[in-house]
């Protein structure tokens, strides 16, 4: 056993004196300029001049289209008996008119979802990130492609 522990330490040493000489060895080669040209030859994206910046496609102007606060009963077993959520959904301005519409349908999906969920889970430390990004899909796939492109948690108390 002493001789394979110390064939261990060995090898062990060996590939250390060896990440050395390689690390010493490419910062010599940087810091005498010889990676340069290499450097150079790399396939990059290009930088942004000032005219390509005039092409860049404009900003979507967004709006806020408000859904009803819900009062969702948890399990009995729950120390906490109510969740309170407010959320906004962030659409585009010409679609706000349609998915306000269709508010409706998008409680109904959320409240089906969230009585759904274990009440440990919301008070999960992620809990919050994943709620939102599970109500986010499903308000997006009432609404169709594109008209849902984030939903805001204004309120979210665990009574």
């Amino acid at each position: 056993a002493a001789g394979a522990s110390r064939g261990g330490v060995r090898a062990l040493a060996v590939a250390a004196v060896a990440a050395l000489a390689l690390a010493g060895g490419g910062f010599w080669a940087v810091q005498r300029g010889l990676l340069d040209g290499a450097i150079e030859r790399l396939p990059l994206p290009a930088r942004a001049s000032g005219d390509d910046r005039a092409t860049a496609p404009a900003a979507v102007a967004t709006t806020f289209v408000p859904l009803d606060p819900l009062t969702i009963s948890l399990a009995a077993d729950s120390p906490q008996r109510l969740l309170r959520l407010r959320v906004e959904l962030e659409v585009p301005e010409a679609h706000a008119s349609e998915v306000a519409r269709q508010t409706g349908r998008i409680m109904d999906v959320i409240n089906t979802y969230m009585t759904a969920l274990d009440s440990r889970a919301l008070t999960e430390p992620a809990a919050l990130l994943l709620l939102r990004s599970q109500l986010l899909r499903r308000a997006q796939i009432v609404t169709g492609e594109g008209r849902v492109s984030d939903l805001l948690i204004l309120e979210f108390v665990l009574h």
